[in-house]
């Protein structure tokens, strides 16, 4: 009776969203071409990372290697963009990550999607917030701030002086979502707000090759003496010089980092219905936004290394101030304002994303109802914006913009990857798109026939996905993902590995025999032949090369960031486990 109950609550939490089932969406007119997903994914990848992450992630992280920082990060995005891409034409909708878990993986899975999500994005809004009142203040030389401390710390907590501007920022973002405007409106101001941003960064480019000195790429302990620094100055561990100063250590952190700078193109695939021609605009407006987005970040680093020595970027400082130590004043003003107006064209909309996630989640029954009104409803969208700001203040007392990013990446790591094993799963399944419960019938009865034999599992007798083939290749893609995240946890210790700790070594190799062997036997299962008009190419391998990078990417993030992820996940659980797990669309189909 037990065994049957913890069956059947097993079941639960990994029930499937019918793709019969309707989807909440919103009505939108088919206008948006290639071009403009490309703007859109442009628009909202390149933001507050290349502006104010620029000096943190170089001064303490990778210096002049940050370069290479970004070709792992953006090769992790590149795999989780081909994924993104197979799976649009999957599944037809206007979704994100949450929609494509329900659909192939489950409901538990697409439960901590939506919650990462909710996270990821207020996250985001948080650190654009604070990129704008940092990046208003240089333009006034730090003035405001500094005036309303002298004029009000009496009156006031010193805390609460030192963050009013923040205050006057949610205050602005309250009323703006007050005020209704079509999304196309947005769209077409936004437009130009990006070809001001990347006219501004093409100036930053050239500039670095004018001014830029490759011996900054080849800085010695000579020149920190030169200078009057040391490794014990007020500006922080200074490194060992040369192009790599951090090690390969500095690289996996700063690669970490650099994912945030990457995180925006997803918003692509929210715009399906509003696409002309989808099945072809959705996957080439997902690679053509990541190769622009990383040809732009590739050529802005190495353009401010190159005229900067990387000690005297100091954590804290902006990307236009890498000007005034060439002596371009009015460059540092140019960018600077240039900046300004590109961020306020990402705020446009900037709560829609995160009422869409919501909103979703509400109406397949895993938040609570009252939720589902947010989007149609004048109330309780203003309850909700208040809600949001509220949190909003409150997480910009406590938390660093550099831990607001760390929060943010990991989460859409989490996301990513399970978008990676979405593709893993939904490739060797029988086709599920026309007659989505017939083929979920058959899965649960496989038939006496169809039993699983060695032979059977290395020489598959049909060439087209059975739901016995199927669950191979679902249990073996989760053991792969087990073993992935151990094989993770030992190269996170790599210095031990290099010491030649003979348990540790056998502990990898034991790894990667498993990982090859199941990696073979989902191989030999059978791929289904449903027409695409594109398809992620070398799967399994690229799938799970994917996983692989975000998995240790993950490792790279600091005890501090796991620890305010374990919190977060922990409420989501609660809510889940509470509610949605009783409550869901499955079990209460309308």
């Amino acid at each position: 009776m037990l065994c049957q109950a913890f069956h059947r609550f097993g079941q639960k939490l990994v029930r499937r969203r019918p793709l019969e089932e309707e989807v909440f969406e919103i009505s939108f007119e088919r206008s948006l071409s290639t071009l403009d997903l490309v703007a859109l994914g442009v628009g909202r990848t390149i933001g507050a990372g290349v502006y104010i992450l620029a000096c943190e992630m170089i001064s303490n992280q990778a210096g002049p290697s940050i370069v290479i920082c970004f070709l792992v990060a953006g090769l992790s995005f590149v795999l989780t963009g081909l994924c993104y891409a197979e799976i649009s034409a999957w599944v037809p909708h206007s979704g994100s990550s949450y929609l494509y878990t329900y659909v192939i993986i489950g409901e538990l899975w697409a439960f901590i999607t939506g919650w990462n999500l909710i996270l990821s994005f207020t996250a985001d809004t948080v650190i654009y917030t604070m990129t704008w009142v940092l990046t208003f203040e240089n333009l006034l030389g730090n003035q405001m701030s500094q005036t309303l401390r002298e004029s009000i710390s009496q009156h006031i907590p010193q805390v609460l002086a030192d963050n009013l501007g923040y205050f006057a920022v949610a205050l602005l973002l309250l009323l703006r979502e007050i005020e209704y405007m079509n999304f196309y409106e947005l769209f077409a101001l936004s437009k130009v707000f990006i070809l001001v941003k990347i006219l501004v960064l093409s100036f930053v480019i050239i500039s670095g090759f004018i001014k830029g000195d490759l011996h900054n790429w080849q800085l010695t302990e000579e020149d920190y003496v030169k200078a009057g620094l040391n490794d014990t100055s007020k500006l922080g561990p200074l490194g060992s010089g040369g192009f790599v100063p951090f090690g390969f250590q500095g690289i996996l952190r700063g690669a970490a980092t650099c994912f945030y700078t990457f995180i925006g193109f997803s918003i692509i695939v929210t715009r399906v219905k509003e696409v002309q021609n989808p099945q072809r605009s959705i996957p080439m407006g997902i690679v053509i936004s990541l190769f622009i987005c990383f040809v732009v970040y590739f050529g802005v680093f190495s353009a401010l290394t190159l005229m900067v020595p990387y000690y005297k970027l100091q954590p804290g400082s902006t990307l236009p101030e890498a000007f005034l130590h060439i002596g371009w004043a009015p460059a540092y003003y140019v960018v600077g304002f240039g900046f300004f107006c590109s961020v306020c064209g990402i705020f446009m909309g900037f709560m829609n994303p995160i009422q869409w996630v919501i909103c979703m989640m509400a109406e397949d029954g895993l938040l609570f109802p009252v939720l589902t009104r947010i989007y149609t409803n004048i109330y309780p969208r203003f309850m909700a914006t208040v809600v949001f700001t509220i949190i909003a203040a409150i997480t910009i007392f406590f938390f660093g913009i550099t831990d607001l990013v760390d929060l943010r990446s990991i989460g859409t790591l989490v996301s990513y990857s399970l978008v990676a094993f979405c593709v893993l799963i939904i490739r060797y399944q029988p086709d599920r798109r026309n007659g989505g419960h017939e083929a979920e019938v058959q899965q649960q009865n496989v038939s006496a026939a169809e039993r699983l034999t060695l032979q059977g599992l290395l020489f598959p007798g049909s060439p087209t996905p059975t739901p016995l083939s199927g669950q191979v290749v679902y249990v073996c893609s989760s053991l792969l993902v087990l073993c992935l995240t151990l094989l993770c946890l030992v190269l996170a210790h790599w210095p031990v590995l290099l010491s030649g700790n003979l348990a540790w070594i056998s502990v990898v190799v034991l790894l990667l025999v498993l990982i090859t062997g199941i990696t073979g036997v989902i191989w030999r299962q059978p791929q289904s032949s449903s027409p695409l008009h594109f398809k992620v190419p070398a799967v399994p391998l690229l799938p799970l090369l994917s996983i692989f990078m975000n998995v240790y990417l993950m490792m790279q993030m600091t005890a501090g960031t796991w620890a305010r992820f374990g919190v977060w996940t922990l409420i989501g659980f609660a809510i889940y486990f509470a509610y949605g797990v009783q409550h869901n669309l499955v079990t209460n189909p309308t």
